[in-house]
Parts: structure tokens; C-alpha cells; sequence
């Protein structure tokens, strides 16, 4: 009875620390110290040992973890002497076997080994367990007596689950201090994704050449962990590398860098360049410093790295992070620092072309300038004489001073007809000047296609009706009024068909056409004539060409199709050429829409309005300007809004400013032509900018430049089909 009440008792011992373990195992999944302290301190209680010890295996070692038990000199001596895997010790043959032993006296054992530690311990029986994950042994347990008491199988199992819970507990926390570790990886890794992106935004969106530089270098500073770095551009005629931006150094030092000559052919930055890698110094002290390093030596600068800025091959610069401490940078580090150097390599490129852009821009200036005066001083001279010339020979052509023989009067028209022909030329040389400086000017008004179609047929009929040829207009459905430049319009169609009346054949005929195509209006100019062969079709579009159309019946200027082309790029449209030798030509262009087809449903009780403005008085005029109820204003204070506002609304028209917060006004325009559900909103731009053959080569419906008169807006609205033409009138 007693030795049933002893068995009794120990198995509740042994039930009491198995849940002792576990409980703890539960609170502590994190904290491997708990853990493995209750189970050695429960090993050694309910195997009534003397000591007990946990091991992890690591590096081909048994390495002390948890001991207790054991004086501090042998867990010093554990710890300095790690257990091998191999048949010598108890440790050793637990982990090679995968089983729990025992060495009943250590002493009598000729295969063990340790017999220095069993001096130092006195132990002379002793157990252990391997500690398993998926048939891996990641440690063992083991528990030792100080007399020779072999261990009973009860005690073999339960050191035997003891260890089965050590494993468990740490591979929880290596699973744990992974996850950590992978979180702090992903961390990192997006910390540099968005240095990057930042990175990239900067060289895309600015034109500020330093604040990009200086947003490249921070940005490499902070994710290369250095203290310090800068930015060198390559001056291929100096062979040297100049710094262009230079990040958390002291001014003294940045000035010294700028002053020193940093050659290709002698520097660490030149060995990388012409290397094509990135060259790394871990320590400063202990190697030849050339002059840039010696600055940087001398002012406390310790390690770094050179990364060469390349493109196609070509070196155009170099990138350099440095540190106050000698140390290695990792391979990480240097891929990571090559990506940066791709920015600065496209930021330092885009520098180089700003500046050669703004270098031809403003050569381009004088020279338009120069070419403004020449034309100005040579209309002067021409004209006076020219006068003369038109003059005279009027005067005598109309015999004011006596008969004329008929060979006089073949001369005089001669003369007068070359006067004409070079007034003619003058003109057109003057307007294609102007187009070509963006100073023609256009003046927008609202007015009857037909009657300037007809007005143009007019002035050519005599002239046709002499070479027996039919003239004739065709209007297609729902074409009435248009909003455009008449008078350069009107240039446009009489140049076109002088040109189909002069090149067509007696008895042929030349047709002008006006039809509607989705938001635009097609005006072609069709003639029967020899046509052009196809080697000519874009040729007779540059100056002084006529294409080989055999020859005319009188002289042109050569100027005329390519003044017509660039009007109706101004207009905002595109010319375009179909022929047949042969057979005859069709000259079109296109005119952008600006009539009442694009008015709103008139069953629509309101008309919606987006005004676009980010300046307050503006706006309220504006919203003024068209309170009532026939329109519904939407604002927007910026382009981001505004272009949400349009796509949310779907106005009947857009009222916008060039001078926006965010993106401007041009941006927002061009977003809004872009895009299919937008494309044929009209925008009426209302500015104090005034480029009016910007906005209409970009789409815009009509232009006000500030300030802008209540009639003013409401007549563009009308003319782009926003409103009624009685809308508005009495509010």
C-alpha cells in the first residue's frame, strides 16, 4: 500500500510540472528564458538529480542555454568548451542517435570522453534527450547524478517530454524573431521603394536641377545608413568631376570640394568611372589618399563609397556616400546605391539638356529677334519703292499722261503684275515670321461660314469664269456659324483656292466643301486638275515650293501652303492633301467645332458650368457673372479638383484659369482632351495669360484674358453652344 501511495505521488509530481510547463510555454511563447528555466528546474526536481542542463545546437556545437545545479566555474567551462557532436559524451551520442540515453557510471564507460568536466562536476550518472523539430535536432536535455543511480524508465520518459516541450518553445520563438526579422526586412525594403519613388517623382517633375540633386543624395544618405554624401557632375572637357550637391557636410569642407581638382585619371571617383562599379574605401587611414579623399580625411570623414553615373558607357558623373567610421559596406548597400545612382544619372542628363535648351532658346531669341528687325527695316525699304512702282504704273496704265502703243501697255502690266507679286511675297514672308516668333495674334469672333465661303468664291469668280471653270460652294447639314479667326481663315481658303484655280486645266471645276466629322468642321477644296505625284505631296508644304505640277499659267510666292498649314495649326486644327496625277487634288483642313450642335440637351432644365479658379475675387465675379436659374455652377479651387469636378459633372462647358495650384491650367486642359468622356467639353480658358494660339493649338473652345466683361463671358459661352443666344440676357 504505501509503495502504490509513492507511485501515487510521483505521478502527480510528474502531472504537476508537465502543466507547470505548459502554463508556462503559454504565457511566455516569446520569452525563452521562462520556458526553459521551468523545464530544467522541473528536470532536475522530478528526476531527483543533483543538475540539470539544456543545450542548443548551433555551428556543429552543443552550446550551453539554461543551466541549474552546476557552479558558476563549470557553466564557465561549458560554455568555453562546447559539446561536439560525436560518441564522447552523453550529448553527443543523443543527438547522433535521436534517442534518450543514459551512461549509468561515466566512470566505468571506456567510450566516454569528458573526463575533465566529470573532475570538475564529480557526476557519475547521467541522461539526456534530443530535442527535436521534424527529425532535426536543434538541442538536447540532460540531467546527472552524483553517485552512480541509474535512471528509471518513468524518469527516462519524462526528461524525454521535457525536451519534446524545449523544442517546441524554441522553435516558437525562432518562428517569432523570423517574423520580426521579416517584418523589419519588409520595413526596410519598403523604406527604400519609397525613397525611390520619391527619387523618381523629383527627377520627372522638376526642372530644378539642385533640388533634385539634393533630393537623390539625402535620399542615398538615409538608406545607405552613412553620414554624409554628394553629387559630381563629369566635365568631359576638363576630364574632371565637379560637386554639384553635397548633403550634411560642413560648408567649409563643401567649399574645399569645389575647389579641388578631382581628375579622372587620378582619383578613386575616376578609377570607379572608368571601372563602371562602385569602388569602396572601409578605411580612409589606410590607404593613399588623393587630393578629393585627403579633404575629406582631413575633415573627419572616415569610409565610402564611389558609385560612377553612367549612360550608354559614357561617365557623366558620380555619386559618393561617406561615413565618420571605418567599416565595410555590404553588397546590399552598394546594389542598392547603384539604383540611386540611375536617378542622378538621368537627373544630371536632364540638366545638361535643360541647360543647352535654355543655351539654344535664348540663341534662338536674338536670332528671331534679329530676324524681326531685318523683316521690319525690309518691309519699310520695300514698301516705299513698291509704292512707287504700283503707283506709277497705275497712273500711266490709266493714261493720265497720254496714249500708251501696245507694247507700252504689255510692259507697264508686266511691271505692275511683278509690283503686285512682290507685294504679295512681302506679306507672306512678314506673316510666316510672325507665326514662326509666336507673334501672330488671333482674334476670335463668331460668324457665318457660308458667307465667307461664298465672299472667297467671289473674289476668284471673274478669274475662273475667264478659264471657262465652274466655281461652287456645298454647306453640309447643321454647319451655321463658327468661332475662329475670320480674317486668317478667310487666307486660309482663298490660298487654297487661288492655288486649285490656277493649277486646273480650262473647263474643269473647283469645289469647296464644308461637313461636319464628329466635333469638328472639314473644309476641303477639291479641283480637277493634273494633280501631284506623290514625291511632292509633302515638299509643296515648305517654303518656296510648288511640287511638280507642271507649269502655271502665273507666279506664286512658293509661301502660301506653308503659311496656310501653320494658321491652321494656330487654329487649332491640321491640314491634309489627297491627289491623283491626273485626276485632281483635295486640300482640307480641319476647324475645331464651336457651334450649337455641342449645346446641352435643351430639355435640360440647367446648364452646368465647372469654373476652375483658385483665386477668391475671380471666382465670385465669375460665379456672379452666371448666377440664375438657367446655370448650375460647380468650382474648383485647383487643376485636381477641377479635372474630378469635370469627370463627376460632365458640364456643358469648362471656365478655366492657366494659374492653378497643383497642376495648371495647360495640364488640365490637355488631361480633359485626352480622354474620351471629356474630349468635346468645351474649355474656355480666362486669364491674365494671354496665349491664345497655345491654348487653341491644345483645344480650347474660346480665350478671355482678364478681366473679362459679363457680356464678354456669356457671348463665349454661347459661341462654344454652352448657352442659348437668349440665355443669360435678363438676369
Amino acid at each position: 500500500m504505501e509503495r502504490l501511495q509513492a507511485e501515487l505521488a510521483a505521478l502527480n509530481d510528474q502531472f504537476a510540472a508537465a502543466n507547470e510547463v505548459l502554463s508556462a510555454v503559454g504565457r511566455s511563447a516569446g520569452d525563452p528564458d521562462t520556458v526553459l528555466t521551468t523545464i530544467v528546474e522541473s528536470a532536475r526536481r522530478l528526476c531527483r538529480s543533483q543538475a540539470a542542463h539544456l543545450y542548443l545546437f548551433e555551428d556543429g556545437h552543443f552550446q550551453l542555454s539554461k543551466a541549474v545545479g552546476l557552479t558558476d566555474v563549470t557553466i564557465q567551462y561549458l560554455i568555453e568548451h562546447p559539446t561536439p557532436l560525436d560518441r564522447t559524451t552523453l550529448i553527443g551520442r543523443v543527438g547522433l542517435d535521436r534517442t534518450t540515453q543514459q551512461i549509468p557510471d561515466v566512470l566505468a564507460d571506456p567510450a566516454f570522453g569528458r573526463q575533465d568536466l566529470q573532475r570538475m562536476a564529480g557526476f557519475r550518472t547521467t541522461m539526456g534527450a534530443p530535442m527535436l523539430i521534424d527529425d532535426e535536432v536543434v538541442g538536447a536535455l540532460a540531467v546527472w547524478r552524483n553517485e552512480v543511480s541509474p535512471f528509471g524508465q518513468g524518469e527516462q520518459d519524462l526528461v524525454t517530454a521535457f525536451a519534446g516541450q524545449a523544442a517546441m518553445a524554441v522553435n516558437s520563438v525562432k518562428l517569432v524573431q523570423q517574423l520580426e526579422a521579416r517584418g523589419a526586412e519588409l520595413a526596410r525594403k519598403l523604406g527604400e521603394l519609397e525613397a525611390l519613388r520619391e527619387v523618381g517623382e523629383a527627377v520627372n517633375s522638376s526642372l530644378d536641377v539642385s533640388n533634385v540633386l539634393s533630393t537623390v543624395a539625402k535620399h542615398a544618405v538615409r538608406i545607405s545608413a552613412t553620414d554624409g554624401g554628394s553629387i559630381m557632375e563629369y566635365d568631359e572637357d576638363q576630364q574632371c568631376f565637379l560637386v554639384r550637391s553635397v548633403y550634411r557636410t560642413d560648408p567649409g569642407v563643401i567649399e574645399q570640394l569645389r575647389t579641388t581638382r578631382i581628375h579622372l585619371d587620378e582619383t578613386l571617383v575616376g578609377r570607379a568611372a572608368k571601372l563602371g562599379r562602385p569602388l569602396a574605401v572601409p578605411d580612409l587611414g589606410a590607404v593613399e589618399l588623393d587630393p578629393h579623399l585627403a579633404v575629406l580625411y582631413d575633415a573627419g570623414w572616415r569610409s565610402l563609397v564611389a558609385v560612377p553615373l553612367l549612360r550608354e558607357g559614357q561617365i557623366v558623373g558620380s555619386l559618393v556616400v561617406r561615413r565618420k567610421r571605418p567599416g565595410e559596406f555590404s553588397a546590399e548597400t552598394l546594389a542598392l546605391l547603384e539604383m540611386f545612382a540611375d536617378q542622378s544619372t538621368l537627373a544630371l542628363l536632364n540638366a545638361q539638356l535643360y541647360r543647352e535648351l535654355k543655351q539654344q532658346s535664348a540663341e534662338l531669341e536674338v536670332a528671331s529677334r534679329h530676324k524681326s528687325e531685318f523683316l521690319a527695316s525690309m518691309s519699310h525699304e520695300l514698301r516705299t519703292p513698291l509704292n512707287a512702282v504700283l503707283g506709277f504704273s497705275e497712273v500711266l496704265l490709266e493714261r493720265m499722261f497720254g496714249d500708251l502703243n501696245e507694247r507700252q501697255e504689255e510692259y507697264l502690266r508686266d511691271i505692275h503684275g511683278s509690283g503686285q507679286h512682290l507685294l504679295e511675297l512681302l506679306n507672306e514672308i512678314l506673316d510666316l515670321s510672325k507665326v514662326e516668333a509666336g507673334r501672330m495674334e488671333l482674334e476670335y469672333t463668331t460668324f457665318p461660314l457660308r458667307r465667307l465661303l461664298d465672299t472667297t468664291v467671289a473674289m476668284l469668280r471673274e478669274r475662273a469664269t475667264v478659264h471657262g471653270l465652274e466655281l461652287r460652294v456645298e454647306i453640309g447639314p447643321g454647319i451655321d456659324e463658327v468661332y475662329a479667326d475670320e480674317l486668317r481663315l478667310k487666307q486660309v481658303v482663298l490660298n487654297l483656292m487661288t492655288n486649285a484655280v490656277k493649277f486646273t486645266d480650262d473647263g474643269g471645276s473647283v469645289v469647296v466643301r464644308a461637313t461636319r466629322s464628329g466635333a469638328e468642321v472639314h473644309i476641303t477644296v477639291t479641283d480637277t486638275g493634273r494633280g501631284i505625284p506623290p514625291e511632292d505631296r509633302e515638299r509643296i508644304f515648305e517654303s518656296f515650293q510648288q511640287g511638280g505640277r507642271g507649269p502655271s499659267r502665273e507666279e506664286g510666292t512658293g509661301l502660301g501652303l506653308t503659311l496656310s498649314r501653320r494658321i491652321v495649326e494656330l487654329l487649332g486644327g491640321r491640314m491634309w492633301l489627297e491627289s491623283e496625277v491626273g485626276v485632281g487634288s483635295t486640300f482640307g483642313f480641319s476647324l475645331r467645332s464651336r457651334e450649337k450642335e455641342v449645346r446641352p440637351d435643351p430639355a435640360r432644365a440647367v446648364t452646368d458650368v465647372v469654373v476652375i479658379e483658385d483665386d477668391r475675387p475671380s471666382l465670385e465675379l465669375i460665379t456672379a457673372y452666371l448666377s440664375g436659374p438657367v446655370v448650375r455652377v460647380t468650382v474648383a479651387g485647383d487643376g485636381q479638383s477641377g479635372l474630378d469636378a469635370v469627370r463627376r459633372v460632365r458640364p456643358a462647358a469648362v471656365l478655366l484659369d492657366i494659374r492653378l495650384p497643383g497642376i495648371d491650367g495647360w495640364a488640365v486642359l490637355q488631361a480633359l482632351k485626352a480622354e474620351e468622356a471629356t474630349r468635346d467639353i468645351p474649355v474656355v480658358i480666362v486669364s491674365i495669360v494671354d496665349e491664345r494660339g497655345r491654348g487653341a493649338a491644345l483645344g480650347a473652345a474660346a480665350y478671355l484674358v482678364k478681366p473679362v466683361s459679363r457680356d464678354a463671358l456669356l457671348q463665349a459661352l454661347r459661341a462654344v453652344g454652352a448657352l442659348a443666344h437668349d440665355e443669360g440676357e435678363n438676369r
